[in-house]
C-alpha cells in the first residue's frame, strides 16, 4: 500500500498475501487457533534469531471481523482478555481496526491477523510470520518510513516494465545455472532502470514499499517455509499471484521483496545487516553491487530487444487493452469524486483499513480506494464503491448522500455507510453542493 505513515500506528494493512482465504471459512474456536499460535512458534524458533537477531515469537491475536472477538496466544496487560483452553480471549472495542498488521492494544504489542486464516499450511505460516515482522521491525532498525502509493504503477508502460522485471526475476529464481542466473538478473535491472528513467519519482516511493512490506514478505516466506524447496515455490508464486491484481501501485513489492531477497541471500548473505545501515538502498540496489552489475541499454530500444525473451509483445498488447478500460474509470472516478459534489471528512489520526491491490491513482488530486474502512473521531465509514484519500492524508471524500438522508447518526450515501459519533453532524460545505463534518460543541476535537 501507498500511504504516509507507519502500518502499526495509522493504517492496518491487508497483507496481499493473506487475500486469499479459504472459500469456507473454519470454526473460530481456541483449539484450531491454539494449532496455529503452536505452528507458528515452531517456525520462529527454527529461525534461532537467525533472520533478523531477534526471535518473530511474540504476542500474537486473531480477530473474527464478524463479531470482534479476539483469540491471543498470551494475556494482555490489562487483563481484558481472559485464559481459555490454552489460548486468550474477548472482544476487541469498536473503536480499534482490525487487519493484518502490528497493533498496540491493552499495553502490548501484538502481530493481529484476521480470522479465517489459510487453509493452505504454507500460505498460513508466511502470513504469521509477515506480521510477526510488522511487530519487531522498528526494533531491528527497519521502522517503516512514509509511503505513498507508486503512481507510475498504474500507467501504461509502469505496469509492462514492472511485469518484465517480475518476469526476470521469476527466470532468475528458476535458473539451474550460475551464468543463466546473472543474465536473468541482469534483464531484471535493465527493466527496473527503464521504469526509472521513464518515471524518476517511482524510485523513492517503491524503495518505501519494498523495504516495508517486501521486507515484512521475504521474511514471511523465509520463516515460513519448512525446506528451501517450499522456500523456493512460494517466491516464485510471489511473482505469479499478483499479476491478475487490479492494481500495483500499493502492492508491486509483495512480488518483488521476496525475490530478490531471495537472490541476495544466495550472492549477499549479510545483506540484511547492510540494508540497515544503507537507508537510501533498494533490494536492487544491494543485489546489483554484489554481482558488479550494471543495467544494459535502458532506451526504448534496449527494452524491446530483451522483452522478446519473455513475450513482451503479447504483454504490451494486454496492457494496452487494459489501459483503454482505466481510462474510462478514472474518469468515472473523476465525475464522482472530482468534480461532483462531495462528502469532506477531515482525518486526523485515523485508523484505516483497505486492500492494498485494488488502489486507483488519480494523479495530483489523490488515490481511490474502492473499498476502505475509516475509523476516527467523527464515528467510522465503510465504502464499497470508491473514496478518494487525498495526497496529504487530511481529508477523504465520498460522494454526497441523497437530499433526504440524515445527518446524524448513520448516514448512508451511494455505496457507503457512515456512522457518525455523538455531537457530530453533516453540514453544507465550501463548495455548492459539498457537505462537511461538523460538532455540536466547537471546543470539542
Amino acid at each position: 500500500m501507498r500511504y504516509p505513515r507507519p502500518c502499526s500506528v495509522l493504517v492496518l494493512c491487508l497483507s496481499f498475501a493473506a487475500a486469499s482465504h479459504a472459500a469456507e471459512p473454519v470454526p473460530f474456536e481456541p483449539a484450531r487457533a491454539k494449532a496455529w499460535f503452536d505452528e507458528a512458534h515452531r517456525q520462529c524458533e527454527a529461525d534461532g534469531d537467525m533472520l533478523w537477531g531477534k526471535t518473530l515469537c511474540g504476542p500474537t491475536m486473531f480477530v473474527d471481523p464478524a463479531t470482534r472477538r479476539v483469540i491471543a496466544n498470551q494475556a494482555d496487560a490489562q487483563g481484558l482478555l481472559k485464559a481459555e483452553q490454552g489460548v486468550f480471549v474477548g472482544r476487541l472495542p469498536d473503536n480499534i481496526s482490525f487487519a493484518n498488521t502490528a497493533l498496540d492494544w491493552a499495553g502490548v504489542r501484538w502481530s493481529q491477523l484476521v480470522w479465517p486464516m489459510p487453509e493452505d499450511a504454507g500460505q498460513r505460516r508466511v502470513v504469521m510470520a509477515h506480521e510477526a515482522f510488522h511487530r519487531i521491525q522498528a526494533q531491528v532498525g527497519l521502522a517503516p518510513a512514509p509511503d505513498a502509493p507508486v503512481d507510475a504503477l498504474d500507467t501504461l508502460q509502469g505496469r509492462y516494465l514492472v511485469q518484465l522485471e517480475w518476469r526476470a526475476l521469476a527466470k532468475a529464481v528458476a535458473a539451474a545455472d550460475d551464468r543463466e542466473r546473472r543474465r536473468r538478473i541482469d534483464d531484471a535491472l535493465l527493466f527496473r532502470a527503464a521504469r526509472y528513467r521513464q518515471f524518476p519519482e517511482a524510485a523513492a516511493a517503491e524503495r518505501a514499499l519494498e523495504r516495508n512490506e517486501g521486507v515484512a514478505e521475504y521474511t514471511g516466506i523465509a520463516v515460513g517455509a519448512v525446506s528451501p524447496e517450499e522456500r523456493k515455490a512460494l517466491t516464485e508464486a510471489d511473482l505469479t499471484s499478483h499479476v491478475s491484481a487490479p492494481s500495483y501501485i500499493r502492492s508491486f513489492e509483495y512480488a518483488t521483496g521476496p525475490a530478490y531477497g531471495w537472490l541476495l541471500d544466495h550472492y549477499a548473505p549479510s545483506w540484511r545487516q547492510r540494508i540497515r545501515e544503507q537507508p537510501d538502498a533498494t533490494l536492487s540496489d544491494l543485489l546489483a553491487a554484489a554481482l558488479h552489475a550494471k543495467p544494459g541499454d535502458a532506451t526504448e530500444a534496449g527494452v524491446e530487444r530483451r522483452a522478446a525473451d519473455y513475450d513482451g509483445a503479447t504483454l504490451l498488447a494486454s496492457e494496452k487493452a487494459r489501459d483503454q478500460r482505466r481510462q474510462q474509470e478514472i474518469a468515472h472516478y473523476r465525475a464522482q469524486l472530482v468534480d461532483g459534489a462531495r462528502l469532506v471528512l477531515p482525518l486526523r489520526k485515523p485508523q484505516i483499513m483497505f486492500n492494498p491491490s485494488t488502489l486507483v491513482s488519480l494523479g495530483d488530486v489523490g488515490t481511490v480506494y474502492p473499498t476502505i474502512k475509516v475509523i476516527a473521531e467523527w464515528g467510522s465509514i465503510e465504502v464499497t464503491e470508491g473514496a478518494l484519500l487525498a495526497p496529504d492524508w487530511k481529508n477523504l471524500y465520498v460522494a454526497v448522500p441523497g437530499k433526504d438522508a440524515a445527518r446524524t447518526g448513520t448516514v448512508a450515501g451511494p455505496g457507503w455507510t457512515l456512522k457518525l459519533a455523538d455531537g457530530w453532524r453533516l453540514k453544507d460545505g465550501e463548495r455548492q453542493g459539498d457537505l462537511s463534518l461538523n460538532h455540536d460543541n466547537p471546543g470539542a476535537p
